[in-house]
């Protein structure tokens, strides 16, 4: 098989293997070269399933090299930095939560969280020329490397550093890609209307550089902001957007199941009752389904 016949079938496994909605999602899928972002071969590669026996003690051989491209083309993980575990994510599991976001030409789309910037790249191509996307990454190697391999895309911009403190201005969708306790007000508030904001509600693990949860999407609304659960994720914590006392109650949440009932996500001052299943001042993790528009 060609890169691109390989291209073609790795977007159509993506497809299967996330159940992806949007025909332009899989198909910049099959246009972008992989290979172009994970820097030159020879590349390690692993499975999801490998790194998890690996958490757990029970791994021997954790990775595979190759030196041929076409072996990138499939449902795996490829090293970023092997001695930190850190991989280009899993493209169904990227592709499960991009696809949510309900991207469209001319979007302006914020991305938290682009390590080398492959992911931020198919979803540029989703938006096409028109449309925008800004990104951000706290580690400066894979920044910098971002930087080098979004250079032939104009409508890119990558920022160095937490992705927290930057302000996007008005967004069509933000995608989060870094274990957060709770929505961050300015993303809320940066959302345009019927705007989407997908990102990961995680709980630590100890000293642990990641952490277990949700991935949920964000809606919002003229009455306030719908809420669902997307998927379960394990995936590395942002730097901030922290809360000790949420995480505790994501945690609880988590245990019971409640999480699961994730309706809406309130920012208004209220207090703190049965519907609440991670609470602050600020915003609240709410099993309250929001009232009917006119209501």
């Amino acid at each position: 098989m060609t890169l691109d016949e390989c291209r073609l079938f790795y977007a159509d496994e993506v497809r299967l293997a996330a159940g992806v909605d949007s025909p332009a999602l899989v198909a910049a899928y099959a246009r972008v070269p992989r290979e172009k972002f994970m820097g030159p071969p020879p590349w390690q590669i692993t499975s999801p399933d490998a790194v998890s026996m690996l958490l757990m003690g029970l791994a021997g051989k954790v990775y595979s090299t190759t030196d041929d491209p076409r072996d990138l083309y499939h449902n795996v993980l490829v090293a970023l930095d092997p001695e930190r575990h850190l991989n280009n994510g899993q493209p169904s599991a990227l592709a499960r939560w991009i696809d949510p976001l309900g991207l469209e030409v001319g979007y302006r789309v914020y991305h938290l969280g682009c390590g080398v910037g492959y992911y931020t790249a198919i979803m540029a191509e989703v938006v096409a020329p028109s449309g925008c996307v800004m990104t951000s990454e706290v580690d400066s190697d894979l920044a910098a490397r971002a930087q080098k391999n979004l250079a032939d895309y104009p409508n890119v911009s990558v920022h160095a550093g937490d992705g927290a403190a930057f302000d996007p201005g008005e967004c069509d969708a933000i995608f989060i890609n870094a274990g957060v306790t709770h929505p961050h007000p300015l993303w809320l508030e940066r959302l345009s209307n019927r705007g989407r904001l997908v990102l990961p509600l995680t709980t630590g693990s100890g000293s642990a550089p990641g952490g277990a949860g949700v991935m949920a999407k964000i809606m919002r609304m003229a009455n306030g902001f719908s809420a669902r659960i997307v998927s379960p994720v394990g995936i590395y914590s942002c730097t901030s957007v922290r809360d000790p006392e949420m995480s505790a109650a994501l945690a609880k949440a988590l245990q019971t199941r409640a999480l699961f009932k994730l309706k809406s996500v309130r920012t208004d001052q209220h207090q703190q009752d049965e519907t609440c299943l991670a609470h602050r001042a600020d915003v609240c993790l709410s099993a309250a389904e929001l009232s009917k528009e006119g209501d």
